[in-house]
């Protein structure tokens, strides 16, 4: 994959030999940022996990205390008292079966989270299609599948996200943005972290987290020290 120059220059400013440490990387991914827009810090967590076999998912949620700088847009599937609940506390749409050929004919996907009702589960499940590999299925697990329709909007706006292993078994996730000072972006990667650690799974045998990086949506990434973890 060619790089751009500012690439280059940026790249020139991290040494790969090293795993920094946490403030150290957070400092030098602020200074790697070179696009014209306000870019997201991500982390990138290569696990020892084998996602093929059910007892070594890693799959949750966590809140960052600081936010994901991105605002939400969050749709919930529910019925009766629940909609209006889910109206009440912000959700941006609500609705239930009427919204499936929505969905599924006109490819509408103007949302970024979906939370649904215990009771709507056997309507979402035929998006399963859709939805499933978008990383968009609610999931108990998530806290995406709960009759505490307020609870599961507030925290989404509040900046929770969702972690899950791909099928290389990484966990990619956001921290926050560029513009965020050095303390915000280390408290949400410590919220961040404390959660992914509390989810190893038992059965896993051997090392549990491989390598940590930092990076901007277009920058190098930096390598962070497993060794707290």
């Amino acid at each position: 994959m060619k790089h751009g120059k500012k690439y280059a220059e940026a790249a020139k400013l991290v040494d790969r030999t090293i795993q920094y440490d946490t403030a150290d990387a957070i400092a030098l991914v602020k200074k790697t940022a070179t696009a014209k827009f306000d870019e997201t810090v991500e982390v990138h967590i290569k696990t020892g996990c084998d996602g093929r076999h059910a007892e070594q998912q890693v799959r949750g949620a966590v809140v960052l205390p600081n936010g994901t700088g991105k605002t939400v847009k969050v749709l919930v599937f529910a019925k009766g008292d629940k909609l209006t609940e889910a109206e009440a506390a912000g959700a941006d749409h609500v609705g239930g079966e009427e919204l499936i050929p929505k969905i599924q004919h006109d490819g509408w996907l103007d949302f970024d989270v979906v939370v649904a009702t215990p009771d709507m589960m056997g309507v979402v499940g035929r998006l399963g299609k859709i939805l499933g590999p978008k990383g968009l299925m609610p999931n108990p697990k998530a806290g995406t599948v709960t009759m505490d329709v307020t609870k599961a909007i507030n925290d989404i706006k509040a900046g929770k996200i969702e972690y899950r292993l791909d099928k290389a078994n990484i966990i990619h996730v956001p921290v926050g943005k560029v513009s965020f000072d050095e303390e915000k972006l280390q408290e949400n990667f410590n919220a961040l972290m404390e959660a992914i650690v509390k989810a190893k799974p038992s059965a896993l045998k051997g090392q549990y987290l491989r390598s940590i990086t930092l990076a901007t949506t277009m920058g190098p990434g930096v390598k962070v020290n497993t060794a707290k973890y």
